[in-house]
């Protein structure tokens, strides 16, 4: 059987004993020269690479960094990026609300909701520039800021918008809160008419396709109508938002037919001063209704009245069922006239 040869491990010091074969004086002389495989004879003499290379490889990382800037740019701007901002940077009156308030219940469900889960829905807010204080202003989630800030948070989830113009930050807020469906007819009509009291549309018309261009051509028309009540009395009303459909039709309607009906309410509301939205649309309703007709006076059956005169008293006698003490009083006033 052939025996086996042992095959040693490599020299660790082969170079070295080539090197001082090569050059006895000098241990750390140089390897063995080798050709160049470089053109014009330049020899890699570095693990460098070429400048060129370096160069290319940099513009190649700046290329890369300004394409991820600009697509972080446009996803913030088309509103695909959550941020999280401090809720003092927010300016929660940069838009005139469609909500007036906040009802206590729902509020008290959206707290307790954030308490166990957090923030699930980014608010919209746009940015106003860093000179700006605060530097945002609230597009959309009036509520979520509001039970955030009572709950003691100090951030919130927000989505950056751009709107091109006032009338798409508005647009963009009635939106979101007709997704909801819990906003009254007296609320979508205010936003219209602070929309247009500030410049943001010329008419009624183009405010209203504009603001509520998803709803039904009927609910446009009720919101038109409501806009009468909160021109003619957003300043006196307490209780707003608890108009129904119906009686705020009819209350827009006789204010339409008579105009005085809004003095009538002011001063209905003035005296009564109600407590609750039951005493308001009492006093609204009641000063709508048109007054009573008076009843025409009916003449009174003539006066049966007898004269007697007795001449041994000298005295006139009167009698029937006409003589009462206003008539004798009437009769005793003619009398010292004549």
């Amino acid at each position: 059987m052939a025996k086996r040869k042992r095959l040693s491990p490599p020299r660790t010091d082969f170079l070295t004993d080539a090197q001082k074969e090569t050059n006895p004086a000098d241990p750390v002389s140089k390897a063995p020269e080798t050709k160049s495989t470089f053109p014009l004879g330049v020899a890699q003499t570095s693990s460098r690479p070429a400048p060129i290379a370096q160069v290319a490889g940099d513009a190649a990382v700046t290329a890369a960094l300004a394409e991820m800037t600009d697509m972080v740019t446009q996803a913030r701007a088309e509103g695909r990026i959550v941020e999280r901002l401090p809720l003092s940077a927010i300016d929660l009156g940069h838009l005139v609300r469609d909500r007036l308030k906040a009802q206590s219940e729902d509020l008290e469900a959206l707290k307790s909701s954030l308490k166990a889960r957090g923030q699930q829905v980014p608010v919209e807010v746009l940015d106003r520039g860093a000179k700006a204080s605060p530097r945002y202003g609230l597009i959309s989630g009036w509520r979520r800021m509001l039970a955030l800030s009572e709950i003691g948070v100090d951030e919130v989830l927000a989505v950056v918008r751009e709107p091109k113009s006032a009338s798409d930050a508005y647009v963009a807020m009635v939106e979101e809160n007709e997704i909801r469906s819990d906003i009254s007819f007296y609320e979508r009509a205010r936003i219209v008419v602070k929309a247009l009291e500030q410049g943001v549309y010329s008419d009624p018309k183009s405010a209203l396709q504009s603001l509520f261009a998803n709803v039904s051509r009927a609910k446009r028309s009720k919101i038109k109508s409501f806009m009468v009540l909160v021109e003619a009395l957003d300043d006196v009303l307490r209780f707003p938002t608890s108009i129904s459909e119906k009686n705020g039709l009819v209350i827009a309607k006789a204010l339409q037919v008579d105009p005085s009906v809004a003095n009538n309410i002011r001063e209905g509301l003035s005296q009564t001063k109600p407590e609750n939205a039951e005493q308001e649309i009492a006093a609204l309703l009641k000063a709508c209704r048109p007054a009573e007709p008076k009843k025409p006076v009916q003449n009174k059956a003539p006066r049966q009245i007898s004269l007697h005169f007795d001449t041994d008293a000298k005295r006139i006698e009167l009698s029937g069922e006409g003589i009462d003490e206003a008539f004798m009083s009437a009769l005793e006033s003619w009398l010292k006239k004549q």
